[in-house]
């Protein structure tokens, strides 16, 4: 039998095959939770002024987005809201946080706060880079 390949770009297509490795990695993994972290910041009226989501396991907080609103940035919200996760991360049993960041993004923010680059691909996605960061927690 040829195999026959099609395409499917939906978002629920990825998020099967997201499943499926989950399945593997659950049967053969040594840890048996992965939490969801997330943190917001909202005005009186319900709207996002900062937001921060994140997952933990084992002994990793590994964090997806961090994001402050511009009225809000310089005003120590993202550091209070990366304390904030850390803080739970660490009462989950984390002692480590892993992150990436693009060139254009957040490295000093990360760096001021105890991170350190660990690793840096380069022409990414074409004459950027992005960095990948970790950080002892309990340090």
């Amino acid at each position: 039998m040829t195999p026959t390949f099609t395409h499917d770009n939906s978002k629920e297509f990825a998020n099967t095959v997201e499943n499926k490795i989950a399945e593997f990695n659950w049967q053969n993994w040594e840890v048996s939770e992965r939490l969801p972290l997330g943190l917001k910041l909202e005005d009186e009226t319900g709207e996002l002024l900062a937001g921060f989501s994140a997952r933990t396991f084992g002994n990793w907080l590994q964090i997806d987005n961090l994001w402050v609103s511009e009225t809000l940035r310089g005003q120590n919200i993202g550091s209070q809201l990366l304390a904030k996760a850390e803080a739970i991360a660490i009462e989950r049993g984390c002692i480590f946080a892993i992150l990436d960041t693009l060139n254009f993004q957040a490295r000093p923010f990360y760096e001021a706060r105890g991170y350190t680059l660990q690793w840096t691909q380069e022409a990414y996605p074409k004459t950027g880079c992005k960095y990948f960061m970790v950080k002892n927690l309990g340090a």
